[in-house]
């Protein structure tokens, strides 16, 4: 006798995809993007955002200090879907940013899923119930809420967990204090003594301003050599017939960009080369690193010529781009003021009224900026707990590896948006968050239309992409004398965590289209074959769309006339899938 087949067709047209609850850690760049696009291009999903803070933007709601900006052209740093014509500066300020996403989480309905005040404590999975187990704070009430998942989310971004400086006596310091990601907008700076910690990318936007504060005395207490760069964009700026020295923008030029829509769309991708095109200064010793160094050291020395003693205090002997490079307008000027004291020695102890350096000196100060950046390791903040118990915490001791940036092996159902390795030294964030929303949506479709429970990588493609990441960077300015965050070990370890292995335009072309074979999967069904139903398609049922779907413009892939290889736009543009 032949084996009983107890195999039974499912029910359901092909398109048939089963309810899913997705759960979103953060409502910053990323966790819009998905609040868009989930909603967008899957269905029968739960979907719910959880943000700690009281409105979204992440990093653009927390950072409020004065002259925060964004340290790329604004014009590269939105998404390519609603462009912002209106921006006031090439560096627009915080507010604005935040204005910008907080529009368009309102306008594409993002916040009909956003849970403000919630912060995320534990994600444990469960693999016998194949969910994620959370405990949410409601930091309004206080209520501890239980919640699952069928897949969790992280868009928490790596710089939102602010360190203050670890300076003996620092507690007893009885004077204003702040950090950068903790601003006090009430405090009064006028006539005080103000005391700057730190050399880098918030100082540098900070201390222009303060010191144009009436009656401030600054101390700027800079411990690290950092280049200045040129502002970016700039020869862009100049192609266009602008001046890059001003990066204020009038009224007359914002109100051209918003009525010539091919004008504006003309000056993004002017910017957006020029930061593709500088992917070379990246590599150690090459030509345009040796150019940068040059050119930078020559711009720096002309704008400290007020006091050259800090020239050689503060140029490197470390490549362009080993820590991260940010243009600073008016920094070296303000340097250069008789308000500010540059000081370089380093800092011994801090008392209740001032700082004590090495030398015996002592700063008597009324205030204390602390620009000492973030915890930026890759672990959060929250515990993680995959397959068999194992922490998220522990995986990425003693440095984070992941496949493509975005998943771990042993932690199912599972994706990181601005993971380890997702950021970049040059070129285009916002299109590589883009890039790894649209990848993990396209995992999210798989598990839910073919039936699989679960989806992760294999380990040995982990160890794979953590050995590619290992010898990739050996070639480059990132493993230089410097500390930085790109870098494992609190900047300085000897890896590259912080950083993708290459471009912008080498991730968007990895994350194009997902290599299914990476994974390891968990059927739903004994049959995995069962979610092709029952031979109908949807668009055929009443009600169902059109059935003739595959004829209307932009769904038909119409090939251009003539010879390819006669085309230059051909050979240029990539391939799509």
């Amino acid at each position: 006798m032949g084996s009983v087949n107890m195999f039974k067709i499912k029910d359901e047209p092909v398109e048939n995809l089963r309810p899913l609850k997705v759960r979103v850690i953060g409502a910053g760049y990323s966790g819009i993007y998905l609040g868009i696009r989930i909603p967008q291009r899957l269905r029968n999903v739960d979907l719910q955002i959880y943000e700690k803070n009281e409105g979204v933007g992440g990093t653009w709601w927390e950072n409020r200090y004065p002259g925060c900006a964004c340290d790329i052209p604004s014009h590269s740093y939105q998404y390519s879907f609603d462009p912002n014509p209106n921006w006031s500066a090439l560096y627009a300020p915080a507010k604005e940013i935040c204005a910008y996403l907080t529009g368009i989480a309102e306008k594409y309905g993002v916040m009909r899923y956003v849970k403000l005040s919630h912060k995320i404590t534990s994600c444990k999975w469960n693999d016998y119930s194949k969910k994620w187990e959370l405990e949410v704070l409601d930091l309004k009430t206080g209520e501890v809420i239980l919640d699952d998942a069928d897949i969790l989310l992280s868009a928490r971004g790596n710089l939102n967990d602010f360190v203050w400086p670890k300076i003996p006596g620092f507690e007893t310091f009885k004077g204003e204090v702040m950090h950068s990601a903790a601003w006090n907008q009430d405090y009064d700076f006028q006539n005080k003594r103000v005391g700057v910690i730190g050399g880098g990318s918030s100082s540098i936007q900070i201390v222009p301003n303060l010191q144009k504060v009436e009656g401030v005395q600054l101390s700027c207490f800079v411990r690290s050599r950092t280049w200045i760069s040129n502002p970016f964009g700039d020869s862009a700026m100049e192609k266009l017939g602008l001046d890059p020295e001003k990066i204020e923008f009038s009224e007359e030029q914002r109100h051209e960009f918003s009525t010539d829509p091919q004008k504006y769309l003309k000056f993004r991708k002017l910017i957006e080369r020029d930061g593709n095109t500088i992917h070379g200064v990246t590599l150690a010793n090459s030509a345009m690193q040796l150019e940068a160094q040059a050119a930078f050291r020559a711009m720096m020395k002309k704008r400290l010529a007020k006091k050259p003693e800090i020239v050689d205090a503060l140029t490197p002997s470390f490549s362009v781009g080993c820590r991260r490079l940010t243009p600073g307008p008016g920094y070296l000027e303000a340097l250069v003021e008789s308000n500010v004291d540059f000081i370089s020695t380093p800092i011994t102890s801090i008392s209740p009224t001032s700082i004590n350096l090495s030398d015996g000196r002592s700063i008597e100060i009324d205030a204390l900026v602390c620009a000492t950046g973030f915890n930026s390791s890759s672990r959060p903040p929250f515990e993680v707990y995959g397959k068999n118990g194992i922490s998220l915490q522990k995986r990425f001791t003693p440095y984070p590896e992941t496949y493509l940036t975005m998943c771990v092996d042993s932690f199912p159902n599972f994706f990181m948006m601005l993971g380890p390795n997702s950021a970049i030294g040059s070129g285009s964030l916002t299109m590589m968050i883009e890039s790894e929303g649209d990848y993990i949506i396209k995992a999210i479709r798989k598990l839910q239309k073919e039936d699989y429970l679960t989806i992760s990588p294999k380990p040995s493609i982990v160890k794979d992409f953590s050995e590619y990441c290992q010898e990739y960077f050996k070639k480059t300015v990132y493993m230089d004398e410097c500390n930085s965050w790109y870098r494992s070990d609190g900047g300085k370890g000897d890896r590259v965590t912080g950083l993708w292995p290459g471009s912008t335009l080498h991730c968007l072309e990895t994350l194009r289209s997902p290599r299914w074979e990476d994974f390891e999967f968990e059927s739903k069904e004994e049959n995995r074959l069962r979610w092709l139903g029952n031979g109908w398609s949807v668009t055929q049922l009443e009600g169902g769309g059109d059935s003739a779907w595959y004829l209307e413009p932009g769904m038909v892939d119409v090939p251009l006339p003539g010879n390819p290889e006669e085309d230059e736009v051909e050979k240029l543009r990539p391939f799509s899938n």
